[in-house]
């Protein structure tokens, strides 16, 4: 009897097994009330169906304010009603559940053929966004993980400083003539030609159409949006002035982009004649100085100590060229990734790149530059001094003014003031320090910290065209050096050879 006993109860616990997994209790109170939440969930997916399908029957060929928001509110009714009905039902969107890329191929409303991608959790959620965008669907299909390599790979869905800003100018515009936010984005939507950005802004006007606010949106693809812009975003909605707003923020990344273009255009010059000079001693150690030591091993001729060396070194070069290429990838990929993921290293690598003679100063400037003009923008949006830190923080790819701010966060959180951490600092200069105990005192610490910027990007200015006047002249005599030394090399055994034929 207990053989029987215990195969019952064995076989019993084998079958219960799956549903403990699941459920997390083996009662079967706890499973009927599973069984309850499912049904549940079956009820939202038809009410959402009776939200989709009129849309589906629409088929309007233009953007309708009425009916995007007749939309929200059939959403937000039936979103609200689930709600009532079962508080543990989670929303219309998990945003925790993976979603899958969709291909799609649409027509709008004059015949054009538009092809791109959206990331949703379901096809129905594809069809139901293209239909309320005005589109007629030709096509939408499930993109395959693993069939083939996907171009968005080779293609950078990533806003690049230059497209924000013009976007934000954009948006702030449309706003200020009356259009409505969702409209805006959705021109920026059908103005982009790469899918990709595209993409970026279809998410956001789908997220608006299921009643996200516009930072909530953009916090959802935090990966394109610079966390700074999210938060000066999500304060604008608490005081309902966005469009000026973005248009400070346009000009925030206009500024970057002005800096960064300026670096590049004042060093560009001198970068390209440094690596044509190297690419010429390469090129006379590689190629002409062996065929001048093959002169000189059929002349027999003795040769002096300069030209051995010459000589031993367009050898090296001729025969190891592939192992000394092979050796700065290594080198170059093992830097690169200790960089990005190690902090001590990044730290130190900062550290020195920042005490250099005359390249520190330039980072130096930059890194000021940056930090005192988004303090500023953060404190004239009466964004919290804690918060504002907090957020420095995690925009900021300093280790060195990362390790200031969280000092500082330190301070505050003891009620210290700001200045105490960055007392004694060595990267951050000392007239910076004391307009920031200025405008702490005073009460004006944003405007001082405008004044702080603006002073230290005019810094910055000059030192790129001090370096890029220093390099110039440096390149020409490594050149001459290199070059002067490689042909005395080779011209000194034909003085032998000239002697011994005398």
């Amino acid at each position: 009897m207990n053989i029987f006993t215990g195969t019952y109860h064995a076989i019993k616990n084998i079958i219960m097994y799956p549903m403990k997994l699941i459920n997390g209790n083996t009662s079967i109170e706890k499973l009927e009330q599973q069984e309850l939440i499912r049904k549940q969930k079956q009820e939202q997916k038809e009410l959402k169906m009776s939200v989709e399908q009129p849309v589906q029957r629409q088929q309007v060929s233009t953007i309708s304010n009425d009916r995007t928001e007749t939309l929200e509110e059939e959403i937000r009714s039936n979103s609200a009603s689930i709600s009532r009905n079962n508080p543990n039902q989670l929303p219309k969107t998990d945003v925790h559940k993976k979603r899958t890329t969709f291909d799609y191929v649409v027509k709008n409303d004059i015949g054009q053929i538009t092809k791109s991608s959206f990331d949703a959790q379901s096809v129905e959620e594809v069809k139901a966004f293209l239909i309320n965008e005005g589109y007629e669907i030709v096509s939408i299909t499930a993109k395959k993980p693993m069939s083939s390599i996907d171009i968005s790979l080779f293609k950078s869905g990533k806003l690049k400083t230059g497209e924000l800003s013009f976007a934000l100018t954009q948006l702030a515009t449309y706003i200020k003539a009356g259009i409505p936010l969702i409209d805006s984005i959705r021109i920026l939507a059908k103005q982009s030609t790469n899918p990709n950005k595209r993409k970026i802004y279809e998410r956001i006007v789908y997220d608006l159409v299921t009643g996200e606010n516009f930072s909530k949106a953009l916090e959802n693809q935090n990966n394109v949006f610079p966390r700074l812009l999210i938060n000066m975003v999500k304060t604008s909605e608490m005081t309902g002035d966005l469009p000026t707003t973005l248009e400070e923020m346009s000009d925030y990344y206009t500024s970057i982009e002005k800096t960064k273009k300026a670096m590049i255009s004042a060093l560009a010059y001198p970068a390209v004649v440094f690596s044509m000079s190297v690419m010429v001693v390469i090129f006379c150690l590689v190629y002409v100085v062996p065929n001048f030591t093959k002169m000189y091993a059929d002349q027999e001729a003795a040769l002096p100590a300069i030209t051995q060396f010459t000589v031993g070194i367009s050898g090296f070069l001729g025969n190891n060229w592939m192992y000394i290429v092979g050796v700065l990838v290594f080198l170059l990929v093992v830097y690169r990734n200790l960089f990005q993921n190690i902090k001590s290293f990044r730290r130190s690598v900062q550290t020195f790149y920042m005490k250099l003679p005359v390249f520190g100063k330039i980072i130096i400037y930059n890194e000021v530059t940056m930090f005192t003009k988004t303090f500023a923008s953060l404190l004239n949006h009466s964004v919290h001094i804690t918060d504002s830190m907090e957020i420095l923080s995690k925009i900021s790819n300093n280790e060195i003014f990362k390790e200031i701010i969280m000092n500082t966060l330190n301070t505050l959180s003891k009620g210290g003031k700001i200045s105490e951490s960055f007392r004694g600092q060595w990267a951050f200069p000392i007239v910076a320090y004391e307009m920031l105990v200025t405008g702490e005192s005073t009460g004006q610490l944003g405007i001082m910290m405008e004044k702080v910027s603006d002073h230290y990007n005019e810094l910055h200015k000059n030192s790129i065209s001090a370096v890029k006047s220093l390099i110039e002249p440096l390149t020409i005599v490594f050149l001459a050096v290199a070059v002067g030394f490689i042909l005395l090399s080779v011209i000194l055994p034909m003085f032998s050879i000239y002697g011994e034929i005398g």
